[in-house]
Protein backbone atom coordinates (compact mmCIF):
# COMPACT_ATOMS: atom_id res chain seq x y z
CA UNK A 1 0.00 0.00 0.00
CA UNK A 2 0.97 3.73 -0.34
CA UNK A 3 -0.85 6.74 0.58
CA UNK A 4 -0.22 10.67 -0.80
CA UNK A 5 -0.70 13.16 1.97
CA UNK A 6 -1.24 16.39 1.59
CA UNK A 7 1.30 18.89 3.67
CA UNK A 8 -0.21 20.92 5.46
CA UNK A 9 -3.43 19.43 6.22
CA UNK A 10 -2.64 15.89 6.31
CA UNK A 11 -5.55 14.46 4.34
CA UNK A 12 -4.98 11.47 2.23
CA UNK A 13 -4.92 12.39 -1.71
CA UNK A 14 -4.51 9.69 -3.51
CA UNK A 15 -3.96 5.24 -2.46
CA UNK A 16 -1.82 2.52 -4.62
CA UNK A 17 -2.08 -0.89 -4.24
CA UNK A 18 0.04 -3.81 -5.78
CA UNK A 19 -0.53 -7.22 -5.19
CA UNK A 20 2.15 -8.96 -3.39
CA UNK A 21 5.58 -7.77 -2.21
CA UNK A 22 6.71 -4.50 -4.55
CA UNK A 23 9.44 -2.24 -3.61
CA UNK A 24 7.84 1.39 -2.54
CA UNK A 25 9.41 3.17 -5.76
CA UNK A 26 8.39 0.79 -7.90
CA UNK A 27 4.70 1.48 -6.58
CA UNK A 28 5.16 4.97 -6.66
CA UNK A 29 6.52 4.89 -10.56
CA UNK A 30 2.59 2.98 -10.88
CA UNK A 31 1.22 5.46 -9.05
CA UNK A 32 2.29 8.23 -11.12
CA UNK A 33 0.82 7.26 -14.29
CA UNK A 34 -2.81 7.37 -12.76
CA UNK A 35 -2.59 11.30 -11.35
CA UNK A 36 -3.50 14.52 -13.08
CA UNK A 37 -1.17 16.70 -11.46
CA UNK A 38 2.23 17.05 -10.45
CA UNK A 39 3.17 16.80 -6.68
CA UNK A 40 6.21 17.96 -5.21
CA UNK A 41 7.59 15.42 -2.63
CA UNK A 42 8.91 14.79 0.17
CA UNK A 43 9.81 11.28 0.55
CA UNK A 44 12.33 8.54 2.18
CA UNK A 45 15.50 6.88 1.30
CA UNK A 46 13.22 4.53 -0.67
CA UNK A 47 12.88 6.67 -3.39
CA UNK A 48 16.45 7.58 -3.87
CA UNK A 49 15.91 7.58 -8.32
CA UNK A 50 12.88 10.46 -7.80
CA UNK A 51 15.12 12.83 -9.83
CA UNK A 52 15.37 10.46 -12.68
CA UNK A 53 11.77 10.65 -12.85
CA UNK A 54 11.35 13.92 -13.55
CA UNK A 55 9.35 14.92 -10.69
CA UNK A 56 10.48 17.62 -8.03
CA UNK A 57 11.34 16.44 -4.25
CA UNK A 58 13.08 16.40 -1.61
CA UNK A 59 15.25 13.28 -0.19
CA UNK A 60 17.75 12.74 2.83
CA UNK A 61 21.01 12.27 1.70
CA UNK A 62 22.06 8.71 2.50
CA UNK A 63 25.57 7.82 4.27
CA UNK A 64 27.47 4.47 4.17
CA UNK A 65 31.00 3.30 5.85
CA UNK A 66 33.29 4.51 3.25
CA UNK A 67 31.59 8.21 3.03
CA UNK A 68 29.94 9.43 6.00
CA UNK A 69 27.83 12.45 6.00
CA UNK A 70 29.21 15.46 6.89
CA UNK A 71 27.41 18.44 9.18
CA UNK A 72 26.11 20.57 6.65
CA UNK A 73 23.99 17.41 5.03
CA UNK A 74 23.26 16.37 8.44
CA UNK A 75 21.64 19.50 9.10
CA UNK A 76 19.99 19.17 6.06
CA UNK A 77 18.46 15.82 6.52
CA UNK A 78 17.13 17.27 9.64
CA UNK A 79 15.11 19.93 7.71
CA UNK A 80 13.97 17.74 5.37
CA UNK A 81 12.78 14.85 7.85
CA UNK A 82 11.61 17.93 9.97
CA UNK A 83 9.07 18.56 7.15
CA UNK A 84 8.27 15.04 6.43
CA UNK A 85 7.17 14.36 9.99
CA UNK A 86 3.14 15.39 9.33
CA UNK A 87 3.29 12.52 7.02
CA UNK A 88 4.55 10.41 9.42
CA UNK A 89 2.07 11.22 12.13
CA UNK A 90 -0.82 10.19 9.34
CA UNK A 91 0.39 6.47 9.11
CA UNK A 92 0.60 6.61 12.66
CA UNK A 93 -2.92 7.79 12.83
CA UNK A 94 -3.80 5.14 10.14
CA UNK A 95 -2.23 2.21 11.69
CA UNK A 96 -4.15 3.08 14.65
CA UNK A 97 -7.03 1.24 12.96
CA UNK A 98 -5.36 -2.76 13.95
CA UNK A 99 -6.44 -3.92 10.73
CA UNK A 100 -3.55 -1.67 9.29
CA UNK A 101 -1.09 -2.49 12.01
CA UNK A 102 -1.07 -6.49 12.09
CA UNK A 103 -1.34 -8.62 9.26
CA UNK A 104 -4.33 -8.68 6.93
CA UNK A 105 -5.89 -12.23 7.23
CA UNK A 106 -9.02 -11.53 4.69
CA UNK A 107 -9.38 -11.76 1.05
CA UNK A 108 -6.46 -9.79 -0.67
CA UNK A 109 -8.74 -8.26 -3.23
CA UNK A 110 -10.52 -6.61 0.21
CA UNK A 111 -7.82 -5.11 1.32
CA UNK A 112 -7.96 -2.03 -0.84
CA UNK A 113 -11.77 -0.93 -0.40
CA UNK A 114 -11.03 -1.23 3.19
CA UNK A 115 -7.90 1.01 2.79
CA UNK A 116 -10.03 3.12 1.37
CA UNK A 117 -12.84 3.44 3.61
CA UNK A 118 -9.84 4.05 6.61
CA UNK A 119 -8.61 6.86 4.59
CA UNK A 120 -11.93 8.37 3.91
CA UNK A 121 -12.92 7.76 7.96
CA UNK A 122 -9.45 9.28 8.76
CA UNK A 123 -10.14 12.42 6.62
CA UNK A 124 -13.81 12.86 7.69
CA UNK A 125 -12.40 13.32 11.39
CA UNK A 126 -9.83 15.99 10.54
CA UNK A 127 -12.85 17.63 9.17
CA UNK A 128 -14.44 17.82 12.05
CA UNK A 129 -11.23 19.27 13.94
Amino acid sequence: MQAMIHYSTGQILHTCFAKGRVHDFKLFKKSMKSLHFRPFILADKGYLGLAKTGLRGLIPFKANKQRPLDPYLKYLNKQINRRRITVEHTFGALKRFKILNSLYRNRRTRIALRFNLIAAIFNLELLKK
